[in-house]
């Protein structure tokens, strides 16, 4: 059953801090129970939502048009998914400035924007789980810690990257010590083992981004369902401590706590679909009057490619473009006039002075699925959104 181990904190006699942070404590680390062999019972209501989400993930991947037919516009859904991790964890960064810093990155320009590093890590990282380990035979203990090198390099944490922690750590309360601690997690002797714990349980059948795509149900699009969570922040945090029981795993207590947490992430999830299925709607639309406004359109030629890789990839360069789509550079250079006539790409800098196009059509339709989703009922209108969004569009 879960635990609550009782340890003494012992300050650091040199840490240079008052001495009302210097004292010492007793706390609680809480250490749950194994998930892999854990029985699961679900009410009715609740694997009845989890057989929606699973139908509505699966709809999403066969029938969205654009998105299936254009691997760059399920890239794209993947980005705003990690996005919505990072503001979780209290990262901002509007799309348009994430966009023009993976530019400025593929030039090998300094990262100067250290927030937009970390996102860009973010989605290095989920791009790498989603796809990377969809079809190994057993997800480790060491695929966990090349995601989370993935995920710190580059950033101000970099020093962590790709570790086990060694040390207690916390949440809420002060920087020195866990005394006024909201939650503490495992010591850090046991964090490997609840590691491999939970490697076993990812092995199986159960549900989250990695898992959607090993069973085959998102094998092209992975819904964005952080961002609904993000926007669900008070019901998020009280589904996260209802599986913090002090009890066995059988417990009522237990039971109604995953079962609480399972119907969350499953409402969630079939949100998410509904909002991804508007958005690739929306790309369709912009992708029309772009062909609309230029008129014929020679097959597979720059342009026509350009036009089906633009969702995936708002911001470009002459150079990136010329690399996505597998043509010269000089083939680019002779299609981007035409598109900026159209009113396709617009020129803008990114970097360091380095000349730039941008589909503004795309990224003003990224910032209205993140607007959507920030609303608790998905329309801004009547439901406004719950944390900050890009400002709605003239």
């Amino acid at each position: 059953m879960s635990e609550l181990i009782k340890l003494r904190w012992l300050p650091s006699a040199d840490s240079g801090l008052p001495r009302r942070d210097r004292r010492g404590c007793e706390y609680e680390a809480y250490v749950p129970d194994p998930l892999s062999g854990r029985g699961i019972s679900l009410s009715g209501a609740t694997a009845a939502d989890v057989a929606d989400a699973e139908r509505a993930v699966e709809r999403l991947n066969r029938e969205t048009r654009s998105l299936v037919d254009s691997e760059a516009a399920a890239r794209l859904l993947l980005r705003a998914e990690a996005v919505a991790s990072s503001r979780i964890e209290g990262l901002e960064v509007g799309a348009r400035r994430l966009f023009k810093a993976q530019v400025a990155a593929g030039l090998g320009e300094d990262a100067s924007d250290v927030t937009a590093t970390e996102v860009l890590n973010n989605i290095d990282a989920m791009r790498w789980a989603v796809d990377g380990l969809a079809d190994v035979d057993q997800i480790t203990v060491d695929d966990l810690l090349e995601i989370h090198m993935r995920l710190l390099t580059g950033t101000r944490l970099e020093q962590h990257a790709g570790k086990l922690r060694e040390q207690q750590n916390w949440i809420g309360g002060n920087s020195y010590n866990p005394c006024s601690a909201a939650f503490v997690p495992p010591p850090w002797e046991r964090v490997r083992d609840l590691l491999e714990d939970l490697c076993e349980f990812c092995n199986g059948d159960e549900l989250i981004h990695v898992i959607l795509r090993r069973r085959g149900l998102s094998p092209v699009v992975v819904p964005p369902v952080s961002l609904v969570l993000a926007t669900w922040a008070q019901d998020y945090m009280r589904g996260l401590s209802a599986t913090r029981y002090r009890s066995d795993a059988s417990s009522q207590e237990a039971v109604d706590g995953l079962d609480y947490w399972v119907g969350l992430f499953a409402a969630a999830l079939t949100r998410s679909v509904t909002d991804a299925e508007t958005y690739e709607q929306r790309v369709s639309e912009v992708q029309a009057a772009w062909r609309d406004a230029l008129g014929k359109v020679r097959a597979n030629s720059a342009i026509d490619i350009l036009l089906n890789v633009l969702p995936g990839a708002p911001v470009v360069t002459v150079r990136s473009a010329a690399a996505l789509i597998g043509r010269s550079e000089q083939a680019v250079n002779e299609a981007i006039p035409r598109l900026v006539d159209a009113g396709v790409l617009t020129q803008t800098t990114v970097g360091r002075r380095n000349r730039a196009f941008e589909a503004l059509d795309l990224i003003n339709a990224f910032a209205d699925l993140e607007r959507r989703l920030a609303s608790p009922h998905g329309d801004t209108l009547h439901s406004p959104p719950q944390r900050r969004v890009p400002q709605r569009r003239r």
